[in-house]
């Protein structure tokens, strides 16, 4: 792999999420110093992948990137804590989203062709919100990657 290309996939993956939580966190910190008597001042819930843990020949790059969002959860998630913010991320497996329907005919394929235990589907939109949902109702969960991906394991290798 080019070393721009694997510096490209940090930059948007890693970096870019980073920068949105620092941005977000700031606001957040502002409001926790208006109301320090409120408990929560915010969530954060990052979009990481299952790739993360089981990245495929060829994923180098986005595993990489998508590893230290779920590595960084953790260390911000007790970072942030005294603020009152809660930091957490989903890591999804295969998804029917507008991007991967919109890949070429071959891709989707590959994409598609990794079906989990149960349900023996994709993923849908509005089972990542609901995830979404019930971390942020969920006031006791901080700090946690939470797998939504049927149970697949990617292979090694398509």
């Amino acid at each position: 792999m080019p070393l721009e290309e694997f510096r490209r996939v940090i930059a948007v993956n890693l970096l870019g999420t980073i920068n949105a939580i620092r941005c977000a966190a700031a606001q957040m910190i502002e409001a926790h110093a208006a109301s320090p008597e409120v408990e929560e001042h915010g969530v954060i819930i990052n979009t990481t992948s299952i790739a993360s843990t089981d990245g495929q020949v060829g994923q180098a790059a986005y595993a990489a990137s998508k590893g230290g969002v779920s590595a960084m959860v953790l260390p911000l998630a007790r970072e942030l804590g005294d603020y009152g913010i809660r930091v957490n991320a989903i890591a999804p497996g295969v998804f029917e989203t507008p991007m991967t329907l919109s890949l070429p005919e071959k891709s989707r394929a590959v994409v598609f062709a990794a079906v989990p235990p149960s349900p023996k589907r994709p993923g849908r939109p509005e089972e990542f919100a609901d995830t979404v949902a019930f971390l942020v109702s969920q006031t006791f969960i901080n700090g946690a990657v939470v797998r939504l991906d049927g149970g697949l394991r990617m292979p090694a290798r398509y």
